[in-house]
């Protein structure tokens, strides 16, 4: 999976972090939306900030920067690029989150919209059939 990261005019300092539907499809769970969102190390954050002061955003404290498809946030709930890039793969120019940081990010977020819960079950599906072999209808169901 290819992402254009170019567009922004940016020269990262750290590999921005791939989270959400992106990140989802890159596990082949399901199909993303339009938005690629990532969570990158505040001093790109500040930087993206200085560069794009009109279109920041605040959600329950994180602050993200959104500009053309792209979401980059300081934090997902409170939880910083340096948590949350543990165990995470490189792609290239930026990084996966690993899936269970994916599966902790789904479940935080899952009182606030239908969605996210489905997204936990797609993705404790996806850690049982890769743990079992397409065994995940008979663990734990």
């Amino acid at each position: 999976m290819k992402i254009d990261l170019s567009k922004l005019q940016f020269d990262f300092h750290h590999k921005p972090l791939l989270i959400g539907g992106k990140a989802m499809e890159y596990y082949g769970i399901r199909k993303a939306g339009k938005d690629i969102d990532f969570v990158v190390a505040a001093e790109d954050h500040k930087r993206l900030a200085i560069q794009y002061p009109e279109h920041i955003k605040e959600l329950y404290g994180d602050v993200g920067i959104i500009e053309y498809e792209f979401e980059t946030w300081n934090t997902i709930c409170t939880f910083d690029y340096e948590y949350l890039k543990a165990g995470a793969a490189e792609e290239g120019d930026y990084l996966v989150v690993s899936i269970e940081k994916l599966l902790f990010l789904k479940a935080i977020a899952m009182k606030a919209d239908e969605k996210y819960r489905r997204d936990v079950e797609l993705i404790a599906d996806y850690i049982l059939d890769t743990a079992y072999g397409n065994r995940s209808a008979e663990v734990g169901r």
